[in-house]
């Protein structure tokens, strides 16, 4: 009796702090979804579907859409690339291991705008890349790469590189060397012995880093604004500018609601792949 009364306490300030800074602000997201919009304020009185009616219309949907494929891409490919750096990084002396983890967490200390102007010199006409890609052949004449699509791509997955290393680097680092070494003496290449063996002793972690790179990627704003066109822009983007330069902030959260639904979708199905299915 005492045991589970120490564990209620415990579970007390975790669920308080779910409900305070999660199941609240949702709530009143979707009160003031529910809320007339007021040119003269912030929204009215009353209830209406009409923030909801009006995201009926292809724009939004295909809106919706490129932000949950981009955040799919910039996932699946920061985890195909996260995953050998982690691989080789758990493989080095513990030395060169910290030193990889500390300068990893020294890049999130930079700031998502700073990080986004650098890569908008990086790829400028004058003293950018383009300047490069001339002298080695790769392009006939300089010219500045963004704003364009690879450009928001890019910078994303370094944004997002750093978390899927230091989510995967502790499953990785406790993979035995020997593991490897007895499949290969069982006859199995070294393909086979990554999918048969570290692959299944991995995926959660792996499913985890997908889903947390994932959802960065969902909240975007900068990497769109300062490096892409109108039409790379992502839901946060337009949130952004439905609530500020709109005036209408009905809309933005009508626009959150379903954002925050398709993070809960994506958050499903990669649980349900690395849990139930897997387990089949």
């Amino acid at each position: 009796m005492l045991a589970r009364l120490r564990a209620a306490v415990l579970l007390t300030w975790p669920s308080l702090a779910l409900v305070g800074l999660v199941a609240i602000p949702f709530l009143l997201l979707v009160r003031i979804s529910l809320a007339p919009p007021d040119p003269n304020g912030l929204w009215s009185a009353g209830t209406s579907l009409a923030a909801y009616r009006g995201l009926m219309d292809r724009s939004f949907a295909g809106a919706l859409l490129y932000s949950f494929g981009l955040a799919i891409l910039v996932a699946a490919v920061g985890v195909c690339v996260g995953f050998p750096l982690t691989f080789f990084i758990t493989r080095m002396r513990r030395g060169w291991q910290v030193l990889w983890l500390v300068f990893l967490l020294a890049t999130l200390t930079l700031s998502d705008v700073l990080i986004a102007f650098s890569w908008q010199v990086m790829l400028s006409k004058r003293i950018g890349l383009a300047n490069l890609l001339v002298k080695l052949g790769l392009m006939e004449q300089a010219a500045s790469l963004t704003p364009s699509f690879g450009a928001v791509l890019g910078n994303l997955i370094y944004l997002v590189l750093p978390f899927t290393v230091l989510t995967l680097y502790p499953t990785l680092s406790q993979l035995a060397p020997e593991l490897l070494e007895a499949a290969k003496t069982l006859g199995a290449s070294p393909l086979v012995a990554f999918r048969t063996v570290i692959v299944p002793l991995t995926k959660r972690a792996a499913a985890v880093s997908f889903l947390i790179s994932a959802v960065l990627t969902l909240g975007a704003y900068v990497a769109p604004v300062v490096l892409g066109r109108p039409r790379n822009w992502t839901m946060a983007v337009l949130i952004g500018n439905a609530a500020l330069a709109g005036h209408n902030v009905p809309r933005a959260s009508a626009m959150s609601v379903c954002l925050l639904t398709a993070a809960l979708i994506l958050a499903g199905g990669t649980i349900w792949i690395a849990r139930g299915r897997g387990n089949r």
